[in-house]
């Protein structure tokens, strides 16, 4: 069979063929008798200007373009300027532009033969596509779909002179063009064919264009345009982390290279969703040695399976066993102590005051103490938008936890503090949790039709909390700018969307136990600016280091606990 043929072979076959084909024409046309010696040259010059010079073997006639006509006729108008000086006082140069024409004509009609047969017995296109973005990953993308049961309706782009173009036939149109062609009626498939565009770019083109199609995909952020890659297969579903994320334009990678490089650190919690992001991207910083200490072994185990390396250490101990803590410091001697081990789901917390308050509260005290002991350099605590005028036993705890690093007398260690909301995608995150309920059918729970909720990116998330500790000195409170509040209602209708099951329901429960409506980040309008934007600095809360900790001991072995925690934050407003 001549298609299962190497196309190189082929290409060269083809080369001979035509080229006798057009001479013998040309020959009679001129009536001249036949110089077979003038026609092997030709052939000669044709195939190594088309094989070595231009490589115009690789190119596969199955997927043949514009493009691919021009630069076969580039390749053999060249080949011509090779050989008609050579030739020119043997043969006239009008036999040989005849031939040349004759050629080209022939060589590109095969070519364009040869793609409607081999693509004659595809799949019949029955399904609709349109690819934004007409740059190089959009081009590719057309390619490598051409062939597909996907017809390409358009290319989307926002530059107004491609859109007085079309490829291979193809219309490119702006979003309002679109729109108006779409109407009330929907395509199968968009591709958002742009991979250097910024999340907030993804989001508004999936805002104002999800109406109009059932499926929307999307490449890979920042992936690289590879010549040979099959697109096709690289593209993913675009997800509502695609949506939400936020990713910071003042990250300052070499502040945080300067500032873990090298270093010892310590990590609590290092199995949990924060902790274990801080460690990879402490490892991706140069710190020197990680201590991962977390008191769940399954997390750990986790953990050290994914990230595998010479300077990691596992420590399985809890921070609240003084006693052994205090001979890890001592052995270890880290320069960094990141704190991110935390009780911090609301409702577990609440149903289990008591765990609640010795582990957060007195596990944070552990690491602090122990920290100025053994003369860590610096503490990073990290902490939540719920201990802002807390409503839950949690918040309360973390509040406490705030307090203390502020106010304790640090003596040598610089002790800072970080606050934040949520993260997308970790372990206790809503996020997960929807993506169960829609696998299951739904219906999606949601608390309230007005509760609003932070969100960030678990990396983006965990390189600022880095940078804070870059720029921390002591006793501050810094808080990340986590943007606008997303309404949790809508999060709910954006992933039953994107999930394409558009029968799930959604519930209404009604606020848990300790649970706000609305998260907040900062106390009071003294908050000012650091030097980033997205980092801010909270005004300093005074507290005398003696009174918090008797009040903190009493705390401990109180019956009333919800009193005390009350007297110790005055503005703790427990919803029960």
């Amino acid at each position: 069979m001549i298609f299962n043929i190497d196309k190189r072979i082929l290409n060269l076959l083809v080369i001979i063929f035509l080229t006798c084909s057009s001479f013998l024409w040309t020959f009679w046309i001129f009536h001249l008798e036949l110089d077979w010696s003038f026609i092997a040259v030709v052939i000669a010059v044709r195939i190594v200007s088309s094989v070595l010079i231009f490589q115009d073997s690789s190119l596969s006639w199955s997927k043949v373009t514009q493009k691919t006509f021009l630069l076969k006729s580039v390749v053999y108008i060249f080949a011509f300027c090779v050989y008609a000086p050579l030739y020119y006082g043997v043969f006239r140069l009008s036999f040989m532009l005849s031939e040349l024409f004759l050629y080209l004509f022939a060589i590109n009609f095969a070519m364009y033969f040869y793609y409607l047969l081999i693509n004659r017995s595809h799949t019949q296109k029955d399904k609709t596509l349109v690819i934004y973005g007409a740059g190089k990953a959009g081009l590719k993308l057309e390619e490598e779909y051409r062939n597909s049961a996907y017809k390409i309706m358009y290319f989307v782009d926002d530059d107004k002179d491609l859109q007085k173009r079309s490829i291979d036939g193809i219309s490119i149109v702006s979003e309002e063009k679109l729109k108006d062609i779409v109407g009330v009626g929907k395509y199968d498939l968009l591709v958002i064919a742009i991979p250097s565009a910024e999340q907030s770019r993804i989001k508004e083109i999936y805002e104002k264009l999800s109406h109009h199609f059932h499926q929307i995909k999307i490449l890979p952020s920042l992936s690289e345009i590879l010549r040979d890659k099959d697109f096709s297969v690289q593209l993913k579903e675009i997800s509502v982390e695609d949506l939400l994320a936020r990713h910071p334009k003042d990250l300052d990678k070499v502040a945080i290279s300067e500032f873990i490089k090298d270093k010892v650190v310590m990590i609590s919690g290092a199995g949990g969703s924060i902790g274990s992001e801080i460690a990879k991207q402490c490892l991706k910083y140069g710190a020197k040695q990680l201590i991962l200490l977390d008191h769940s072994e399954y997390n750990l185990y986790a953990l050290m399976e994914e990230i595998d390396s010479q300077i990691v250490v596992p420590i399985m101990q809890s921070v609240l066993n003084e006693a052994l803590l205090d001979k890890t410091l001592a052995l270890y001697q880290p320069t960094i102590f990141i704190h991110a081990a935390a009780y911090k789901h609301v409702p577990l917390v609440e149903d289990n005051v008591e765990e609640g308050i010795i582990n957060n509260v007195l596990g944070t005290k552990n690491c602090i103490d122990l920290s100025i002991k053994h003369g860590v350099k610096k503490f990073i605590l990290i902490s939540t938008d719920k201990a802002v005028r807390p409503t839950n036993v949690m918040g309360a705890t973390k509040r406490i936890c705030e307090l203390y690093a502020q106010n304790v007398d640090s003596k040598n260690t610089q002790i800072v503090s970080v606050r934040f909301g949520n993260v997308l995608g970790s372990s206790g995150s809503v996020i997960p949790k929807f993506r169960r309920q829609i696998e299951k059918g739904g219906p999606i729970t949601v608390t309230h039709p007005d509760i609003t909720r932070y969100f960030m990116l678990i990396p983006e998330a965990c390189e600022l909390v880095l940078q804070t500790g870059a720029i921390g000195c002591s006793g501050e409170l810094f808080i990340l700018d986590m943007g606008e509040p997303v309404r949790i209602i809508d999060l709910a209708k954006k992933m039953i969307d994107l999930s394409g099951k558009q029968d799930i329901t959604i519930k209404f429960t009604g606020l848990r136990v300790g649970e706000k409506l609305h998260e907040e980040l900062l106390l009071d309008e003294s908050d000012k600016e650091t030097q980033y934007k997205s980092i801010m600095v909270a005004h300093k809360t005074e507290y005398s280091i003696q009174k918090l900790e008797l009040d903190i001991e009493e705390l401990f072995t109180c019956k009333d606990k919800m009193r005390k925690l009350k007297e110790i934050v005055p503005e703790f407003n427990h919803q029960r």
